[in-house]
């Protein structure tokens, strides 16, 4: 039987400290602040981070280059005879298809298997538990890439912004609006489906924005993942870019709305941070993978 390895990229917003816990790889992905190159979690915290999006200096997400991808999977495959390799969402950066391009190599062909299926962040996470889960089953990459894909749009995800400014940076909202929405206290919701992050409410102030993702996702478990959350194969998500106090009141809060199920809670990944801002809220499921 094949050794079959999982790795993920750092938009996942695994650490390599937790990579290593949980047996998997993480590719770093680049950052620029300035002019200057970082790579997440390795040469730029998150506390550095958000010290420079706070000091209004031009922070950009970039794209490994091939050779970094291609080294990563060599690397991995001197100890894998396979390789499922998730990284973050085609619809949110261009890294996934260049993946996608550079395993239909000669070298990688029928060894590294891309997995394309919308995720960033704690859904991405989940997506990796599920592939480990997948492999201890006994199917093959190739089967698991077949089913996370199949599965894509069994996720979704809402994230309330505590700022206009970064959205507003991103060009995503005017600057009138974002003015507007400031006097007004106008909390954003943001949805994140399969891959793409998008405008989904407007709420009046945090705790009502609050209150309006858990009912979100009230529907969500109630009508379109119904089947799955009454076989109990809906999982609870937490994501954000709060402090810590901030983070764990939020994950209490979600606990309280669903007792008895589980939540598993991660940081937003610094791609989409750079979107939201600091003292982002996120809340979301995803859906066991249908075999």
């Amino acid at each position: 039987m094949s050794k079959i390895g999982i790795a993920t990229d750092s938009h996942s917003g695994i650490t390599p400290a937790m990579a290593e816990d949980m047996g998997i790889r993480v590719l770093p992905m680049p950052f620029y602040v300035e002019e200057e190159c970082y790579y997440e979690e390795v040469s730029i915290t998150r506390e550095e981070f958000f010290e420079q999006l706070n000091a209004d200096k031009k922070v950009s997400t970039s794209q490994p280059s091939p050779e970094a991808v291609m080294e990563f999977w060599r690397d991995a495959l001197k100890e894998y005879d396979e390789l499922v390799y998730i990284p973050m969402s085609s619809g949110l950066s261009g890294s996934c298809g260049t993946a996608m391009m550079l395993a239909q190599d000669e070298e990688f062909e029928g060894k590294v298997f891309v997995v394309d299926n919308g995720r960033v962040s704690t859904p991405l996470v989940r997506s990796i538990m599920d592939a480990q889960e997948m492999v201890k089953e006994g199917y093959d990459a190739a089967k698991v890439k077949e089913i996370l894909e199949a599965e894509k749009d069994k996720m979704s995800i809402y994230i309330a912004v505590e700022t206009l400014e970064f959205l507003q940076k991103g060009g995503r909202i005017s600057a009138a609006t974002a003015a507007l929405g400031t006097v007004l206290n106008i909390k954003p919701i943001l949805k994140l489906g399969v891959g793409l992050l998008e405008t989904y409410k407007k709420s009046r102030g945090m705790k009502k924005a609050k209150k309006e993702m858990l009912e979100a996702i009230q529907q969500d478990l109630e009508v379109t993942f119904k089947e799955y959350h009454d076989r109990g194969d809906a999982y609870l998500l937490v994501a954000t870019s709060a402090d810590e106090e901030t983070t764990n009141a939020w994950i209490e809060e979600v606990k309280e709305a669903f007792p008895g199920m589980d939540v598993l809670a991660g940081n937003l990944s610094l791609g989409i941070c750079c979107h939201t801002g600091e003292g982002a809220l996120g809340v979301g499921i995803s859906c066991r993978p249908k075999r």
